[in-house]
């Protein structure tokens, strides 16, 4: 994908010139993250240290430099999240001078308002504290790295998603997005979702690391692991619960191509070790990461539909 844009000096318009599909998509983003900075009071980063939220903080931090980011940032810690992911977050937030609200999952177990599922799989279990957190902190603007590409039921939301006094989505009240044009605006308590990745895919996403030399944490590379495997997928073994008695652990050279709890995030077979390796594997790919990976997905056929419409990412 190419632009074409025309430039102004004087009133007079000079040849034009090409964007790459990587500025155009940058250059959308950029300009998202400024229109939220000027019609919303509260922003908030959704930053889990995974590779969407790392390249959504990229975009934030070139959208306002040399200024700070007007925007905190927020993670929905579930308590069995990545070692080496919960490093990277820590560090980053370190390295550029941000503040981090952390909303905790075992909080909410351990004062008796959430129960451990059965299957000890968290992910479902972060939207209470998720909402919850908006509302105490009066968030009005909350910025979520999810992809079209990635779901189905992300696949029609909007750029701008509206979300009612209880953090609910409605996909009946979507409102139009005509070219670059955002309608942010809300009821008292009500807030707005934003994706600036939305028109993303999980190549661009790789493609746009490899170009601004961005550091990710090592789990995205193939690197040795044990795991063992339940539901045709390869999972950590850890403190979280796994595996069963009946499940062996190996060892196998594996990387992780999204990141989410330990319990539901499958590993893949893989001998990425470069950006480029992790490039050339995606281009050859017919699965979608979450397809592939992510056993909270398959909890049903609208499982990712359900948790929104409940509040979720």
């Amino acid at each position: 994908m190419t632009t074409t844009v025309a430039k102004t000096h004087g009133g007079e318009t000079d040849a034009p010139y090409t964007l790459s599909h990587l500025d155009a998509l940058e250059s959308e983003a950029v300009h998202i993250f400024r229109e939220v900075a000027g019609e919303f009071e509260r922003p908030v980063i959704l930053f889990s240290g995974g590779k969407d939220s790392i390249v959504m903080l990229h975009l934030a931090l070139k959208a306002f430099a040399p200024a700070a980011i007007p925007f905190t940032l927020l993670h929905v810690d579930t308590g069995h999240n990545f070692p080496e992911v919960l490093d990277y977050r820590d560090r980053a937030v370190e390295r550029h001078g941000l503040r981090l609200h952390v909303a905790s999952v075992q909080d909410y177990i351990d004062r008796g308002v959430l129960k451990e599922r059965p299957d000890g799989v968290r992910n479902p279990l972060q939207t209470l504290p998720l909402t919850e957190k908006i509302q105490a902190e009066k968030f009005d603007a909350v910025f979520g790295g999810g992809r079209r590409d990635e779901e189905k039921a992300r696949a029609k939301e909007r750029v701008f998603s509206l979300r009612d006094e209880f953090s609910q989505w409605d996909p009946r009240r979507q409102r139009p997005e005509l070219w670059n044009l955002y309608n942010g605006r809300h009821a008292p308590g009500e807030h707005v979702r934003v994706f600036p990745l939305s028109n993303w895919t999980e190549l661009d996403v790789w493609q746009y690391i490899a170009r601004e030399g961005i550091e990710l944490p090592d789990i995205y590379f193939a690197h040795e692991r044990e795991v063992f495997q339940r539901a045709g997928m390869w999972l950590t073994a850890g403190e979280w619960g796994g595996p069963k008695s009946d499940e062996t652990v190996e060892k196998r050279q594996v990387r992780y191509r999204t990141v989410g709890d330990m319990s539901c995030t499958g590993a893949v077979d893989s001998d990425a070790v470069t950006l480029d390796d992790v490039i050339a594997e995606i281009a050859a790919s017919r699965l979608t990461e979450r397809g592939a990976t992510r056993a909270d997905d398959k909890l049903s056929e609208a499982a990712m539909e359900d948790r929104k419409r409940e509040g979720y990412f």
